[in-house]
């Protein structure tokens, strides 16, 4: 495990927290957290192997989150002195007291037992930050000219992004955490231009919560991947057009890690469920009234929450609550069993405890809920892809995420792919073009007749999931394994579209 980095344990944080707390105390507030963050990112962007973009980041402030007379204020500063932390607290009790007037509800919170002093810092072998720029960029055009090389690729577009987040969090009640967490994300997009017509063709490798190790082939099979995309996007451009109808669907990990986000992730946080979430993407079917009752899926459905998962985007020791994370079951045999929480939320419905989703983006941003890593589970004893396919007549596989549409209650969608592949007899019989797979989420996940086992099982996500006004981004990722549904609608896009 590495060491909290020395630049960011050198600031004054005890200090600049006891000035917080104490001055917030002071002044009456019921409740009292104080966080300082310090958010290293650096974006690289290529085009055609030549250098676009260079971004480096360093986003460092304090804030004070506070409940007096029931009411939330909150407060953030870049003022690293323990008079400037001292100011944020006396500002985020006039925020209070001035929000008073219009609140309605209580803020109370569900309780949490104090840990005490903790450290934690995520699993990675090579912090990103320790490689020198010019070496990244190498890599990235080295890549983007082997493709180019290529004459059936026409362009590319390569990028890296990553990050490092230092959070330092103290509550009145005693608990003080220390924490670091590095993830990464690269991708490699082809694209190909013929008489006319030109697609694309992307990387499938997930973001991670690694270092710069998931760029040197030891996890991830890069030399691989890089060599058999330009015949893929060579094959997919020239690929007929689906012809829309019902299909079985053999859907790959790279695709429905997506659809986990949206139709599960989203719809299974509470706070949207009971409408305190509806400004950004909107509140969602799965309603209070739905818990333990509602067929979510078919029987082979178990999905979890886990902000404990190693290399989990949403993997933290401790949330900005100061709750211990845990791993919780959502759906459970194809019933709705349980949402995300944080402190507030979970209070209001009477749970004994939040689950530890509390997370805000920058120093500047209050904590709000948001996404663990929503996974489904595989089979133990399950089937590989191959024989996932082998149980299809006719049928599409579908691999790679690209665009999607879902409506505000998180019910009727509508997914599309990176590539899409014919199945007869249970074997492949090439590319298909133009595809989107239609449901309601009830329906599709109640088509789902079998889930892959471990050996297809893969970790993806998202850095930048939107959520809250204003507007934050969260780090996510969802597990999944490969799996078949039945009888599921396919749209021609094109014919969507009126062409």
């Amino acid at each position: 495990m590495h060491d909290i980095d020395p630049d960011f344990t050198a600031l004054p944080l005890r200090a600049l927290a006891d000035a917080a707390l104490g001055r917030a105390a002071d002044l009456g507030a019921e409740h009292a957290d104080f966080r300082l963050e310090r958010i290293r990112s650096q974006t690289l962007r290529l085009h055609d192997a030549a250098l676009e973009t260079a971004l480096d980041a360093d986003d460092v402030g304090l804030s004070v989150r506070v409940v007096k007379n029931g009411t939330w204020g909150f407060a953030a500063g870049i003022d690293l002195t323990p008079a400037g932390a001292a100011r944020v607290a006396e500002q985020a009790v006039e925020v209070a007291a001035v929000a008073a007037a219009v609140n309605r509800e209580p803020i109370e919170l569900a309780p949490e037992p104090a840990h005490g002093e903790r450290t934690w810092v995520s699993a990675y072998e090579t912090d990103p930050f320790t490689v020198p720029t010019a070496d990244k960029i190498a890599l990235l055009a080295g890549w983007s000219r082997r493709l180019l090389d290529d004459p059936r690729v026409d362009h590319v577009d390569a990028s890296l992004l990553q990050v490092k987040e230092n959070k330092f969090f103290a509550d009145l009640a005693g608990t003080v955490t220390t924490q670091q967490r590095v993830r990464v994300h690269n991708v490699l997009n082809g694209v190909a231009v013929r008489d006319g017509a030109f697609d694309t063709m992307r990387t499938l490798a997930p973001p991670v919560g690694r270092g710069y190790e998931w760029l040197t082939g030891k996890h991830w099979d890069w030399e691989g991947e890089l060599a058999a995309l330009p015949e893929l996007l060579a094959e997919k451009l020239a690929a007929p057009s689906v012809e829309p109808g019902t299909y079985d669907v053999v859907v790959d990990p790279s695709n429905l890690w997506l659809t986990i986000h949206e139709s599960i992730g989203h719809a299974t946080e509470l706070d949207r469920a009971l409408g305190y979430e509806a400004a950004y993407a909107g509140t969602s079917f799965a309603t209070p009234d739905k818990l333990g009752t509602l067929r979510y899926g078919s029987d082979v459905m178990n999905v979890t929450g886990d902000r404990t998962a190693e290399h989990g985007l949403a993997t933290i020791g401790y949330d900005d609550e100061g709750v211990a994370t845990q791993a919780f079951d959502i759906v459970t045999g194809g019933i709705f069993t349980g949402y995300q929480t944080d402190r507030r939320i979970a209070r209001l419905t009477g749970a004994s405890r939040s689950n530890g989703c509390a997370f805000a983006d920058a120093a500047s941003s209050m904590p709000i809920q948001r996404m663990a890593n929503v996974s489904l589970q595989p089979a133990p004893d399950g089937p590989g892809v191959d024989e996932l396919i082998s149980g299809v007549d006719r049928g599409v596989y579908i691999v790679g995420d690209k665009s999607w549409s879902i409506d505000m209650q998180r019910y009727n969608f509508q997914f599309t792919g990176q590539r899409f592949y014919r199945i007869e007899n249970g074997r492949l019989a090439g590319q298909l073009r133009d595809v989107a797979y239609q449901a309601t989420t009830t329906d599709f996940w109640n088509s789902m007749e079998a889930v892959g086992g471990p050996q297809t099982y893969v970790l993806g996500g998202a850095f930048n999931c939107g959520k809250g006004q204003p507007g934050q981004v969260a780090p996510v990722s969802h597990g999944t394994p490969a799996a078949l549904f039945r009888g599921v609608n396919i749209l021609n896009t094109l014919k969507e579209a009126g062409n």
